[in-house]
């Protein structure tokens, strides 16, 4: 059984699920720390000015530290319309943009107070929209205890992981040994994005999957296996 493990991000890019595609199970990594300036809360769209960042304010109550699943968001701006503008006004000749922008729309105006539920609403409505059938869990759930490459460990043992997909940045920090021992084998994702027809000029990768669906619909989940290493 491959396993991934990932923390939760907004409007995620394609690597992110093509990875939820090449796994069994796949874990939102919701509970470890918050890092700022992050994936977490932001993502880029393609514009007619070319890339721009899609950004979540939050609330971490000057608190260093925090755990993802304990983030705020911060509603003192009308971000939420903003974000739902700018995307309708980037992709309006884009063949699929209303097809997806209102599920998008019910999420985000939804308003609920944590970043975590946010972006995890909104990618399991992506996953779905491509076509993926995941098992997907919350790592704040399963009660599994420690730090870094050990907790890793003990969450592969806990669902009984064969396998451990992950990330090529990876490979600076695993503890490879610990996983050889508990009789499960690392794998790296060596995604090679893919490209495919985009508004606004040359073709720009590494774009959140909105971009993708916007302009692919039903195709873009082929799309997205073209970028398999």
């Amino acid at each position: 059984m491959r396993l991934v493990v990932l923390q939760p991000s907004y409007l995620p890019w394609l690597g992110y699920f093509d990875q939820m595609r090449r796994a069994d199970v796949f874990v939102f990594y919701d509970d470890v720390q918050y890092d700022r300036e992050s994936w977490r809360n932001r993502n880029r769209i393609k514009t007619r000015e070319g890339w721009q960042w899609l950004t979540v304010p939050v609330r971490l109550g000057g608190r260093f530290g925090s755990a993802i699943v304990d983030v705020e968001i911060d509603e003192r701006r009308d971000w939420r319309r903003k974000h739902l503008m700018t995307l309708a006004q980037s992709y309006a000749r884009a063949p699929y943009l209303k097809r997806y922008l209102e599920g998008i729309e019910r999420i985000l105006l939804a308003r609920g107070a944590r970043l975590v539920d946010l972006n995890i609403e909104l990618t399991r409505y992506l996953s779905d929209e491509l076509g993926l059938t995941t098992r997907c869990l919350r790592s704040s759930e399963l009660g599994v205890a420690g730090a870094r490459s050990e907790r890793l460990v003990d969450i592969c043992r806990a669902l009984q992981a064969t396998h451990y997909l992950t990330g090529d940045a990876a490979r600076s920090y695993l503890d490879e040994t610990l996983f050889e021992e508990a009789g499960i084998r690392v794998e790296y994702h060596g995604y090679r994005h893919p490209s495919y027809s985009q508004l606004h000029g040359e073709f720009l990768p590494y774009m959140s999957v909105v971009d993708l669906l916007f302009n692919c619909g039903e195709d873009s989940l082929e799309v997205l296996k073209g970028g398999d290493p």
